[in-house]
């Protein structure tokens, strides 16, 4: 097959996969298993690259995650965790939304993995719930759900070690330019408004899209004391959470170290879950789907196609030669649109290279045009550019519609209310 025919059934076969996800016309693991089988069948590309996803760090930590959410809600930690969460939190429904966004954050500074931090807060979150009388699969139960999802990916961007895109971002900047981005400088720039701003834009959606009665707990059950595998699935957890809080430390990817705890859990009179427990506690259709957006993102690197896109859109950009509100603006869209076909992840490894003939074109400094990418990339407009936020859908049971009229709703939002403050933001710290 010639290079250029192969380019275009690349391009042909990643569009369709797209506009499947998108439209939600199938389910979501049918889609990704058809990418699998029209990749490999047109010999688009090796199998290392196609299904690069099954070998990616994120999988086995969205596999791991599922397993240590069975187990905490197996051996009744979730409904001991809830059961603290509930009275403070179940008084009203803002405060019982409110509460759970604000938990996503303060874990956000202790925990680094995405993931880890869903599987953590999921079950707690969806038994204090129920606690509180909010059924599983009910509105309410749903937008609990997605408080935790969107919390914990969007709101996490502010941090630099607690997010994903962070890391790439930082990573790249570092190869490419000799840039080291530092913690602190990086929570002043984006806290006030990728932080606490979006925060209390995405508690008002929540409200607005999702109504709930909580019915108000005055005072907390009287448990049984810690049984012993309560006491030891909180010594596993604390060990794994100390290993994701230093992994800067001792260089152990939180991936494996969750994975080794997942195997853990998983060991027959060691353990925590049975194999029937393993098989309905996995949400395997998440997990092929994860490995189909990891798997795009790779073969759309690898192809040439993301280079081709940006470097298309980079000559046909309305920029101004100096620096200006508009300028801001058209290059958080190119980064916005790049994430149909990267998702949050690939965006900073594509764009990150191009930022000097970005900071040329438009006047801004070049820290400036890598950092403004954290605003764009922690906004996306459909669920699968986000895989934190669809292992949470996954682990909450959100049908597919009901995160896509969230998701859309604070792009649009953001982009009309706090992409203006982040600009003035930049402007006042010196960086536009």
């Amino acid at each position: 097959m010639s290079s250029d025919l192969n380019f275009w059934l690349t391009a042909l076969v990643v569009a369709i996969t797209i506009l499947l996800w998108a439209s939600a016309r199938l389910p979501e693991y049918v889609t990704a298993l058809l990418f699998f089988a029209a990749a490999m069948l047109l010999q688009l590309a090796p199998a290392s690259i196609v299904f690069s996803g099954f070998a990616s760090s994120a999988f086995w930590l969205v596999l791991s995650g599922f397993v240590l959410g069975a187990a905490i809600r197996k051996v009744g930690l979730a409904q001991r965790w809830a059961n603290w969460l509930v009275v403070p939190l179940s008084q009203s429904w803002p405060r019982m939304i409110a509460g759970t966004v604000l938990l996503t954050y303060l874990l956000a500074f202790v925990m680094p993995s995405n993931m880890g931090r869903i599987a953590l807060l999921m079950p707690v979150v969806l038994a204090m719930g129920e606690r509180a009388g909010i059924k599983a699969g009910s509105r309410g139960s749903i937008g609990l759900a997605l408080a935790v999802g969107f919390g914990t990916f969007q709101l996490s961007a502010s941090i630099l070690p607690a997010n994903v895109p962070n890391l790439v971002l930082s990573g790249a900047a570092e190869s490419a330019y000799q840039l080291h981005l530092q913690w602190l400088p990086w929570w002043l720039l984006h806290m006030p408004v990728v932080g606490i701003a979006k925060g209390l834009l995405l508690i008002g959606c929540l409200l607005f899209l999702f109504r709930a009665q909580p019915k108000a707990v005055h005072q907390r059950d009287s448990l049984t004391a810690l049984s012993r595998s309560e006491w030891r699935l909180i010594g596993l957890l604390a060990i794994t959470l100390l290993l994701w809080m230093t992994d800067s430390v001792h260089g152990l990817p939180a991936a494996w170290v969750g994975l080794a705890a997942a195997c853990i859990c998983l060991l027959p009179c060691v353990g925590f879950i049975s194999s029937e427990d393993f098989a309905s506690g996995v949400n395997f259709r998440t997990c092929i789907y994860i490995a189909g957006i990891l798997g795009v993102a790779t073969l759309v690197v690898d192809s040439g196609l993301g280079r081709m896109i940006a470097n298309a859109m980079l000559n046909v950009l309305p920029l101004q030669d100096h620096p200006s509100f508009g300028n801001f603006a058209v290059l958080n869209a190119l980064v916005s649109l790049l994430n149909f076909v990267l998702t949050a992840n690939g965006v900073p490894a594509m764009v990150t290279p191009m930022a000097q003939e970005l900071a040329n074109a438009s006047g801004f400094p070049l820290l400036t045009v890598i950092m403004l990418q954290v605003f764009a990339y922690a906004t996306p407009l459909l669920p699968y550019q986000a895989s934190p936020v669809v292992v949470a859908m996954g682990l909450g049971n959100v049908p597919a519609k009901a995160g896509l009229q969230l998701c859309a709703l604070i792009f649009v939002l953001s982009a009309v209310l706090l992409l203006p403050l982040d600009y003035l933001w930049f402007r006042l710290l010196g960086y536009a």
